[in-house]
């Protein structure tokens, strides 16, 4: 057997530079590149051999923030169909936990990042080491233990050989549809420099294919039988259709049934806003059009959705008494939710098997005519909502939106994750193409936004990106606007400012809680938040990090900075600072609950109200059997 004497970060290396992933026929690099920030943990294990093995192999990117790290290799992901990913490399202690919001956001999207945090001696010349955490029960726990629960899959490698059969379990995982998610591979420091003989063949390239499953026959039959027994069938478009890349055989599902879509913040972009079946967002946050046809569907297909409460409004939004639920997905577990009949299958292959199926079978004109009317409707409030009559003044959030609206392309990205900005975009933004609609809701992470505008670049750098955040999300996580500028990575940053946590601050009032805690601002007489504005300039502090920032006072200012910030080769800041009075135009309100528990007794009236309000919603919620 031919073997190669290296360390074991050195084989680690050499071993992910020769892994792919193939679907379609088409190969991909599964992991393009490394991030990193080095310590005592990982200098001279990964460190070392990253700059050994050169570019080539494995080209290394230099973060600010562990966690943003992540965030920035799961913008990558998502950005390439999860067909390619990223690696993150942190030291022992503070740097590996810091990892633990990153992975709890990447394994509940499904969304593939390689972790490997430095950990403890395995050999235990001295104990305990600095950063590491001493249990008095167990000699073998550490920090890194605490992303066992957010990774899919876990490995400590405590001997040299242990790596081999570890490596290939990650990369299974990570190139598997159902099962991706954080890997995590925990590496003491000591054994990342201890040398072995590695067999050659651990070094060959090694293909992962990507499945696409069809569905069970006899599901099939059972699906088209209850989707032509239907009178008012309504499609639930999820994540899933982007990552199998089933956009095409939606647009011809639809086409040939005539059944209308409605779209989950991960879903939305699966047809085009202009497409005649689109009906918009569904749910707490979704379009009046979507939302009735929702509550009075007597068949509800989700495709590649995993039925969030926000879907679902809490199991308040599908009321028709005997609704039921046909669900195409890739995983069992979310294919058999709500008790429906079950497609396990690839979002692609069960579209383009159901459309086959249903050849000849149309729904009604009458419906049609309804949905498509009701879509009309929504249109002229999105209208509305962007409309500035006066472009001299300050712009609200929906005017921001407006005129970002009115400058990108079918190319642009637009990044969200948090705030009140989600809800904003769910029922008005106008998605043109697919992966336009980068919204992250499955953890819905404040700071999320600028890392993955840097690895949704990096994934598709002929596409302009734009990371919308308000301030309060610009505070969590400016930090990687460094690397943006130190790798010439052009992103646009729409910075919001709004003093405060605008979402919360809104939920805070609707549930009795008075918006208490969710101002920026000085401290009043009687102890709350509610003095002046606090005189922070989160303008300067983006020019300081070396973007180049652009002050927007106005609508009309606002439109001219967002073509300036398109056309720039450089990382930009467009600023604005909104306005919030109810004068304003502003976002059509929620079209369907959402459950926050309301005190069952309280003095204050807000809260008194408020409960009342619970019960009268919480009333509606049922169990799908």
């Amino acid at each position: 057997m031919t073997t190669r004497r290296l360390t074991v970060a050195q084989a680690l290396v050499e071993f992910l530079g020769h892994q792919y992933t193939e679907r379609d026929g088409r190969r991909h690099r599964l992991i393009t590149a490394c991030w990193g920030i080095f310590g005592h943990g990982n200098v001279a294990g990964l460190g070392q051999a990253l700059l050994e093995s050169g570019p080539d192999t494995l080209p290394y990117l230099q973060g600010r923030n562990e966690q943003a790290m992540v965030h920035a290799a799961v913008g990558y992901a998502r950005q390439r169909d999860r067909l390619s990913a990223q690696a993150v490399t942190t030291s022992i202690g503070p740097g590996a936990t810091n990892l633990v919001t990153g992975a709890a956001l990447a394994t509940i999207n499904h969304l593939p990042v390689l972790l490997l945090p430095g950990d403890t001696f395995a050999t235990r010349p001295a104990d305990p080491v600095l950063q590491q955490l001493e249990v008095p029960y167990a000699g073998d726990v550490s920090v890194n233990d605490a992303l066992r629960p957010v990774s899919r899959y876990f490995d400590r490698v405590v001997r040299p050989e242990a790596l081999i059969p570890a490596a290939l379990q990650a990369m299974r995982v990570l190139a598997d549809p159902v099962d991706t998610g954080a890997v995590t591979l925990a590496l003491p420091q000591d054994v990342q420099a201890e040398a072995f003989d590695w067999p050659e063949e651990f070094f060959a390239d090694r293909v992962w294919h990507v499945r696409r499953p069809a569905p069970d026959t006899a599901a099939l039959a059972h699906a088209v039988h209850e989707i032509r027994a239907a009178h008012r069938p309504l499609i639930v478009a999820g994540g899933g259709i982007h990552h199998s890349e089933a956009e095409e055989a939606l647009h011809a599902l639809v086409d040939t049934t005539g059944m209308p879509v409605a779209s989950t913040q991960a879903g939305k972009g699966s047809l085009r806003h202009d497409h005649p079946a689109d009906v918009g967002g569904i749910g707490h946050t979704g379009t009046a059009v979507a939302d009735d046809l929702a509550r009075t569907a007597d068949l509800v297909i989700g495709v590649g959705t995993r039925y969030t409460d926000f879907t679902t409004a809490s199991n308040t939004l599908f009321a028709e008494p005997g609704v039921r639920f046909v669900n195409l997905n890739i995983a069992a577990f979310d294919a058999h939710k709500l008790s429906a009949t079950a497609l396990v299958a690839d979002a692609r292959a069960g579209l383009e098997a159901l459309t086959q199926a249903l050849a000849g079978h149309r729904v009604a004109e009458s419906y049609e005519a309804e949905y498509r009317a009701g879509k009309e409707r929504w249109e002229r409030l999105v209208d509305a909502a962007y409309a500035a009559e006066d472009a001299t003044v300050r712009p609200s959030q929906t005017q921001v939106l407006g005129a970002l609206d009115a400058v990108v392309g079918d190319a642009d990205i637009v990044i969200n994750a948090a705030g009140s900005l989600p809800g904003d975009l769910h029922k008005l933004w106008r998605a043109r193409s697919r992966r336009q609609y980068h919204l992250e809701y499955g953890y819905s992470c404040m700071g999320y936004e600028i890392p993955a505008a840097i690895g949704a670049r990096l994934a598709a750098p002929d596409r302009p990106v734009w990371a919308l955040v308000g301030d309060g999300t610009y505070l969590m996580m400016p930090t990687e606007i460094v690397t943006a500028v130190q790798e010439g990575v052009n992103i646009n940053v729409v910075l919001v400012q709004n003093h405060g946590y605008a979402s919360i601050g809104g939920l805070s009032e609707q549930t009795g809680g008075e918006r208490f805690g969710t101002a920026y601002r000085f401290r009043a007489a009687d102890g709350t938040y509610t003095g002046d504005p606090l005189p922070v300039d989160l303008a300067a502090n983006a020019a300081s990090l070396g973007m180049e920032v652009i002050r927007a006072e106005s609508v009309a200012g606002l439109r001219e900075a967002l073509a300036a910030a398109r056309a720039s080769d450089r990382p930009t800041c467009v600023y604005v600072e909104t306005e919030t009075a109810d004068t304003v135009p502003g976002a059509p309100g929620a079209q369907a609950w959402w459950d926050v528990p309301v005190a069952q007794t309280a003095t204050r009236p807000a809260a008194v109200q408020a409960r009342k309000d619970y019960d009268r919603q919480a009333a509606g919620r049922r169990r799908h059997l």
